[in-house]
């Protein structure tokens, strides 16, 4: 176990910037389980008043616990951010501890993004948690966590197992085929963001939404936009031009202004639950492991 004091923004949220999914219901402890060059790794986050206690466990615990600030956003910039759409100058006020952090782990990334590619979020949560429950094994530490499933494991499993846990064909062969080159992937993180992006779509399956995915997770890219997502378009055009239906065209025509901060206007109006006005029935979650 090892331990370090962290200086701390002074409005950095845990739960804005590591999800809920991560951090506990007040927002003062956030936790991080993943598999670093050095071997895999927990670390517990906890806010001290202005500074951040960090307790790492595993053979890469200064690794992350070095990549601690970086995961939090602390190389963010939200300030550089100043909207003149009304609900945006008030979502950056209510929502000022949001921060775009980045991981620096491309592969953790770019299997939940791939799990979500054209079904609903339910069901890609649904399969994320069966193979990580399947294939993967305890984190080190004692907060009772699981590691990301192994690349060189993913690349062995076969299509029926993942049939068996609701993965269809195209998911599991695209997760399976990323999985034998996750060190081309790993590479991307020190890459421009021009440079991370080429690559990710250089990979075949991979387009514009999964890319921007992984470049906001991985790379704390402020300015992602997940071109191709069903809802988000309503979302965006709802939020800044009160229109209840958009096209990727018009959401990025509205997006436009905030050019280098796209990703962080996507993220608050997210953060505010923003939503446009629903019709028809929901996308129906599928089932496809009797089949």
């Amino acid at each position: 176990m090892k331990k370090r004091n962290i200086e701390a923004l002074p409005d950095v949220d845990l739960r804005l910037t590591l999800g809920s999914g991560r951090t506990d219901a007040a927002g003062r402890r956030g936790w991080w389980a993943t598999r670093t060059p050095n071997g895999s790794a927990t670390v517990l986050i906890e806010r001290e008043g202005t500074a951040i206690a960090a307790t790492a466990w595993g053979d890469g615990a200064e690794w992350i616990l070095d990549q601690t600030p970086r995961l939090l956003g602390f190389d963010d910039h939200p300030e550089d951010f100043v909207p003149t759409d009304r609900v945006l100058r008030d979502l950056k006020e209510r929502k000022r501890g949001l921060r775009i952090g980045r991981s620096d782990r491309v592969f953790e990334s770019i299997v939940p993004a791939i799990l979500g590619q054209k079904v609903a979020t339910k069901e890609a949560h649904r399969n994320g948690r069966a193979l990580i429950r399947t294939f993967s094994e305890p984190a080190p530490g004692p907060l009772d966590l699981t590691l990301p499933v192994a690349s060189g494991v993913l690349a062995e499993v076969t299509y029926w197992q993942m049939h068996e846990l609701g993965i269809e064909r195209r998911r599991a062969d695209l997760l399976r085929f990323v999985a034998k080159r996750s060190g081309r992937l790993e590479e991307i993180a020190g890459m421009t963001r021009d440079e991370a992006f080429a690559r990710l779509t250089a990979f075949p399956g991979i387009g514009p939404w999964t890319a921007a995915l992984v470049m906001g997770s991985a790379l704390g890219d402020p300015d992602a936009v997940p071109v191709g997502d069903y809802h988000l378009p309503n979302t965006v055009a709802w939020a800044l031009a009160g229109e209840p239906r958009a096209d990727d065209r018009r959401m990025l025509e509205l997006l436009e202004p905030y050019r280098g901060h796209r990703g962080r206007v996507i993220r608050l109006l997210k953060a505010g639950g923003i939503h446009a006005p629903k019709y028809g029935p929901k996308t129906a979650i599928r089932s496809i492991s009797q089949i």
